[in-house]
């Protein structure tokens, strides 16, 4: 199994403990973060080698992720698994999978890439380095099927974690915030290829909240210490450590249902902020090159997750120039003055909420298992 980022480490360790429980012998490893490694996946890189997002960016590191690439192909043809599951990260485990496959490996590739957004070319090659693909969201079986790529639609395993109702109270004593006030939780991105470009951008738009309405209270979950590094230097520089912030590692779910409104890069984390029912603005930035690359390439209007499944601009989106603190920020105020707004956005997210909680890890392992045993899924 190879997980690049901090989404993938969480499918990968629900389906790794759904596997366990039908088949306590099976072994797993690759590359995988602290969830799958506390259940006995045995990681011979560290994840966050491959947490980069963008053209420009992955160039800067191109070397050393085809280098793992490179000896992570030759270590499994080496001893080859009865079974190999790429976890999301496409531009990494495409070419894997299409190799592995050529030598007699199953592949099966969970999270459909993103070609109903853009680079719909990319299906040809899915075609040739897939076994089967087990998709999260609804309308990307249609596609595969079209394609005659074999295809399950298992729904998303954080429509299964979170539960349907939240206890905002609850959130924040746990989390132990300040009462009476208003609480706004930033999250910037999990990767450090984000937080370079947007840690600066939540800081200012924070502060510039902050001066507007002074009982509010901020709380950010960063997913390593180098991404809270990056958030804290930001705080350090551009808010003079004024900011009244609560800073976490990890309980992002806890963050999101205390919140009354989230700035969230666009991501997982916006389907977080969805099925946590918490209305939100999407932000994101990246090289002006990764920028316009992507924006030749897309085909939809809108890029965040709960836009995508409303089909709509159900949540305000602000990219690259356009996400400036003082757009970002006098988003957020109408919003918490537009009651009639994050009442709508709630209600969508119930509904895209239950479209997509259908039990996906035991699904998956159906389909995982299926072939293991040299059927189809």
């Amino acid at each position: 199994m190879v997980a690049g980022e901090p989404s993938g480490d969480l499918l990968g360790a629900h389906l790794i403990a759904a596997l366990k429980e039908r088949r306590p012998g099976l072994r797993f490893g690759g590359i995988g973060g602290p969830r799958m490694q506390a259940l006995g996946f045995e990681a011979s890189y560290p994840m966050d080698k491959l947490a980069v997002r963008g053209y420009i960016e992955v160039l800067r590191h191109l070397r050393e992720i085809v280098e793992i690439r490179k000896q992570l192909t030759g270590r499994i043809l080496a001893d080859p698994p009865n079974l190999f599951v790429g976890i999301d990260a496409p531009d990494f485990n495409l070419g894997l999978e299409e190799r592995l496959k050529r030598a007699g490996v199953p592949t099966v590739h969970y999270v459909s890439p993103s070609i109903w957004a853009w680079r719909a070319w990319r299906m040809r090659k899915i075609a040739r380095s897939v076994t089967h693909v087990l998709a999260l969201f609804p309308f990307e079986a249609s596609l595969y099927e079209k394609a005659g790529i074999p295809v399950t639609y298992v729904g998303h395993p954080l429509a299964d974690l979170i539960p349907l109702m939240n206890d905002k109270e609850e959130a924040r004593a746990q989390l132990r915030l300040p009462k009476g006030k208003r609480v706004i939780a930033l999250l910037p991105g999990s990767r450090k290829s984000e937080l370079h470009y947007m840690a600066e951008t939540f800081v200012k738009t924070a502060r510039r909240l902050h001066e507007e309405i002074h009982d509010v209270h901020f709380v950010c979950p960063t997913a390593s210490r180098e991404t809270r590094d990056l958030f804290e230097a930001a705080l350090r520089y551009h808010a003079g450590g004024e900011l009244p912030v609560t800073l976490l590692f990890g309980h992002s779910h806890e963050a999101l249902a205390a919140a009354d409104l989230a700035l969230v890069a666009s991501g997982t984390a916006t389907l977080e902020a969805a099925l946590l029912k918490t209305p939100m603005v999407i932000a994101y930035r990246m090289s002006p090159l990764t920028a316009a690359l992507m924006w030749r390439m897309r085909r939809l209007p809108y890029v965040g997750l709960p836009n995508i499944l409303a089909g709509e601009f159900l949540v305000p989106e602000f990219l690259q120039d356009k996400a400036t603190p003082g757009a970002l920020s006098a988003a957020l105020l109408d919003l918490m003055q537009d009651a009639e707004s994050q009442r709508r956005q709630v209600e969508k997210f119930r509904e895209i909420h239950v479209s997509l909680r259908q039990n996906a890890a035991e699904k998956a392992a159906d389909a995982v298992l299926a072939l293991l045993d040299g059927g189809h899924a």
